[in-house]
């Protein structure tokens, strides 16, 4: 009686356990990226790693990825870049060859997104970009990658252009990074600046090693202007801000390009954030977008740190347009090309639809930090708080 009540219940637990468990014996979507996890790269690109895992994190929760009506788990696989954009191509190359993943998610930054183009075309895998911003991006073959942002310098340029003009700005002093993409916005903005009513006082570029701005912030000072553009990237982002708060830059209107929406920046500047405007078209208390704040709320509570309303938001965004995409034609590259290319995809900031290669339905926008908060200002239709003049510097 007792072996055949043990065996009895080995086979119900046998039973119970192929029940219970029916996602599990699904094979696993292999899903890879080569991203910055060392390098100078890597304090703003592990960011956005996170926001890949906490999706991936999430769907596996749930019973796993819905691959066209089959739920099956996720297996990221992840290779360090270094943040060297030369060993990007080879790394998703790999990616493709050797691990034979199913689906790609982008490296961090716009050079690393170009190095890799060439494979894409050449396997004819198809990926959504993200963190990847220049008018160069039109020059790409559209059919294998997709790019989410709006942050677009020849579309900026007219558009900061035009909220100055809103704000009465009459003279304005541009520092910009030697970088492409800094250089691409001082070129497009000094365009616009032509018969805007804005006088130029001043233009000045400095070098990406760049170790101080205390010479560059007291020059554009002595200048007094209405506002004030700072074309720069985290670093020296804050090496400009520390500047400018050494040296009680009175400017009302100030533009920080990269870094002000960052959980690190919060912490290094404080209320001197308040006032800052940045580029960035996301923000949670944009109320017509419901994704927006659960989103937020999550990030925060899982990495116990704000995410970035740039880049973090962006790699989100191509989880969401890659899982609707997948859970409507599966894993078949030619239907997952189409499928992106065609539909309009519901994310965290609102809708998204793609011609060409670029999101064509999210208008440029800018932030400003209030109350520590990134709040949309720029344009009037889109805005979650008025803009504000930049306050008198703290201590």
């Amino acid at each position: 009686m007792s072996f055949r009540n043990f065996a009895l219940k080995a086979v119900l637990a046998a039973a119970a356990l192929s029940v219970a468990l029916p996602s599990y014996a699904a094979d696993p979507v292999k899903i890879g990226v080569g991203i910055a996890k060392t390098g100078p790269f890597a304090p703003a690109a592990i960011p956005t790693l996170n926001a890949y895992q906490m999706w991936a994190d999430d769907l596996n929760a749930k019973g796993g990825m819905d691959v066209a009506g089959t739920k099956r788990p996720i297996q990221l696989v992840v290779y360090d870049d270094q943040s060297d954009f030369t060993k990007e191509a080879a790394i998703y190359e790999k990616l493709i060859t050797d691990d034979k993943v199913d689906l790609l998610l982008s490296p961090y930054a716009t050079p690393f997104h170009f190095a890799i183009v060439g494979v894409l075309e050449r396997y004819k895998f198809p990926m959504v970009g993200s963190t990847a911003a220049s008018v160069q991006l039109r020059t790409i073959k559209p059919g294998n990658i997709w790019f989410p942002t709006s942050a677009i310098p020849d579309k900026m340029g007219p558009e900061l252009v035009s909220l100055m003009k809103k704000q009465g700005v009459k003279t304005v002093s541009i520092s910009t990074l030697q970088s492409p993409f800094a250089q691409e916005m001082e070129k497009y903005v000094k365009a616009a600046l032509t018969d805007s009513g804005i006088k130029l006082l001043s233009s000045q570029q400095y070098a990406m090693d760049v170790k101080d701005m205390t010479s560059i912030v007291s020059a554009i000072k002595k200048e007094q202007p209405d506002a004030v553009l700072s074309l720069s990237f985290p670093a020296d982002s804050i090496l400009f801000m520390k500047a400018a708060r050494e040296q009680g830059l009175t400017a009302p209107f100030q533009f920080v390009l990269v870094g002000p929406t960052a959980d690190f920046f919060g912490k290094i500047f404080g209320k001197n954030l308040d006032g800052v405007m940045t580029m960035g078209h996301w923000s949670p208390y944009q109320t017509k977008w419901p994704k927006g704040m659960p989103f937020f709320e999550a990030y925060s509570k899982k990495f116990n740190q704000a995410p970035d309303y740039l880049d973090v938001a962006l790699a989100y965004m191509s989880c969401e347009i890659t899982e609707a995409a997948v859970a409507k034609v599966g894993l078949d590259k030619e239907k997952l090309r189409k499928e992106i290319s065609s539909t309009t995809f519901d994310t965290i900031d609102g809708p998204v639809k793609f011609t060409g290669v670029e999101n064509s339905t999210t208008p440029t926008m800018f932030l400003q930090i209030q109350d520590g908060k990134p709040q949309i200002v720029w344009p009037p239709k889109e805005e979650t708080a008025p803009f504000q003049k930049k306050g008198p510097w703290v201590n």
